[in-house]
């Protein structure tokens, strides 16, 4: 059975979207060793769990990316939860619509190793606010938003399993969730 992993770039101050919601704020900090972080937890994945919003965006720009974060995108197997969606064109791409407890409940069940939830925000929080989420990648850059959307909306009881300080300031804390 597969795990769930929610990996989030967040600021200094608890925000994962700037109040416009973009996500500018995550060059800073960025260096050679964050980045190959980020890219064994991306490779490492059986799928790639994402709203929406977020599948709009990565499916105009990784079919045609190059790079070594190109192949975990476009060969991993993605679900897109959306109630909305009917369609997708992205390769390995399949829509989830539904009750999202008991999608995500069958596909822990279905894939070894781990899921990979990346984002959105929207998404993320519903994942948060429902218990679905076994462990926690979060980066932190060393920045400071001032105001925007945080991940976390209501009081949640996790464990810090490690801390990994990289070279440009960032710094990835993993924790496990306590249900």
């Amino acid at each position: 059975m597969a795990s769930l992993v929610l990996k989030m770039s967040i600021s200094l101050d608890g925000f994962v979207a700037s109040s416009d919601g973009s996500s500018g704020f995550e060059a800073a900090g960025r260096a050679s060793d964050s980045g190959s972080w980020v890219l064994e937890t991306v490779s490492n994945a059986s799928a790639h769990l994402v709203g929406a919003a977020t599948y709009a965006r990565w499916a105009e720009f990784w079919p045609s990316a190059a790079g070594p974060f190109a192949a975990p995108m476009n060969d991993i197997p993605k679900f897109v939860f959306s109630n909305s969606l009917t369609s997708a064109e992205w390769a390995e791409t399949t829509i989830v619509s539904g009750d999202l407890a008991d999608a995500v409940t069958r596909l822990k069940q279905e894939h070894s190793g781990y899921l990979l939830a990346q984002g959105g925000t929207r998404f993320a929080r519903s994942l948060v606010k429902a218990g679905l989420i076994d462990e926690y990648r979060l980066v932190v850059h060393p920045v400071v938003l001032g105001a925007g959307e945080p991940l976390f909306t209501t009081p949640l009881t996790i464990e810090p399993i490690s801390t990994i300080a990289f070279s440009g300031g960032g710094v990835a804390h993993v924790f496990t969730a306590h249900p």
